[in-house]
């Protein structure tokens, strides 16, 4: 990849993102992949992957159980924060992004899982997200009775499932580069804007 310079970055981190992910989208497979990292109430540290379900001015939005290990983790950790890596191999590209979280409202949530398909709006309601079952048998048991539940008639949202918004305080561009020189910028609040700062590989 060509060299990443400061006069070729845009002002706002989350139009720099748009750029990148419009480009990603186009050459990486599931380039909406993320690795979510958080805390637990004893401060130690967790990560696992989630899918980016939206991007604008207020932040990065995701979705998940609201009773799973995750979410337990976003809403009490002290700080209150968590922070998001996504990585595009096939561009040599990373995002790193830290800020704070809060729950997408009722509605935005609700406006999302009206677009996923039928089996996932089932297996919303038939998981028990992160806690431990004795089968393989007694989750498909679950999964049909959410089909049966359902049959004649449309899968609502539970209340237990919505989605999360993370406000970032820094974003990060990670370009890859010969020799272990790679090119790095972060963003960081800076009242109303952003600063931006070059850093070492």
């Amino acid at each position: 990849m060509p060299a990443l310079r400061r006069e070729n970055l845009a002002a706002d981190p989350i139009v720099q993102f748009h750029e990148w992910y419009v480009h990603a989208r186009a050459e990486v497979p599931l380039a909406e992949a993320m690795t979510l990292a958080t805390v637990d109430a004893d401060g130690a540290p967790d990560a696992r992957m989630v899918l980016l379900k939206g991007v604008d001015d207020e932040g990065f939005r995701f979705f998940t159980n609201y009773e799973s290990e995750k979410a337990e983790q976003l809403e009490t950790a002290p700080g209150g924060g968590a922070a998001l890596v996504i990585y595009w191999r096939e561009l040599d590209r990373q995002v790193r992004v830290r800020g704070a979280i809060e729950r997408l409202s009722a509605a935005e949530s609700d406006a999302y899982f009206a677009t996923r398909p039928h089996e996932s709006r089932l297996a919303a309601w038939a998981s028990p997200q992160s806690r431990s079952v004795d089968s393989r048998d007694e989750l498909d048991d679950r999964l049909a009775a959410a089909a049966a539940r359902f049959e004649r008639a449309n899968v609502p949202r539970p209340d237990h499932w919505g989605g999360y918004l993370l406000r970032p305080r820094t974003i990060e561009f990670w370009q890859g580069q010969v020799a272990r020189m790679h090119d790095r910028f972060r963003y960081s609040r800076d009242g109303e804007g952003w600063r931006v700062e070059r850093l070492g590989p």
